[in-house]
């Protein structure tokens, strides 16, 4: 009986370990603005990932055109007239630690994709960092209410 009960443990144990991940990314999906408080992104779930979208923009139009705010810094001129409001920044956005996740993060302020790691810092904050080479920059993310 008693390694019946022990048995049961370390199933029980080796159950939450493999599935920690998956409650690690329960962590960060939710709705964040942007340090700048500029944007709010929505990280969900996505493929075995995460994926995050402009939802709110605090200019939603150019000042210029009286337009809805577009992706107009992208060196692809098919993808330039694309409305931020909708743009998915993270690409291939993978767990790679205990609420930890690697891929990449598309800047909308200059155009360009970078390799980048998000880390869940507590219930309403989210590190984001993009690097090029060894330099890295990064920002902290509140949870939007």
């Amino acid at each position: 009986m008693i390694s019946q009960l022990r048995f049961a443990a370390l199933a029980l144990a080796a159950l939450f370990i493999v599935a920690q991940p998956a409650f690690a990314a329960d962590d960060a999906a939710g709705t964040w603005l942007t340090q700048a408080g500029d944007a709010k992104v929505k990280v969900a779930k996505c493929g075995g990932g995460l994926c995050g979208t402009v939802v709110w923009l605090k200019q939603p139009t150019d000042t210029d055109t009286g337009k809805p705010a577009v992706d107009n810094k992208n060196p692809n001129r098919e993808l330039a007239n694309r409305p931020i409001i909708g743009l998915q920044l993270f690409e291939s956005m993978h767990a790679d630690g205990p609420n930890r996740w690697s891929g990449r993060i598309y800047n909308a302020d200059d155009g360009q994709s970078y390799d980048s790691h998000i880390s869940v810092l507590g219930p309403d904050a989210l590190k984001v960092e993009g690097c090029v080479g060894s330099l890295c920059g990064g920002e902290t993310w509140t949870r939007a209410k």
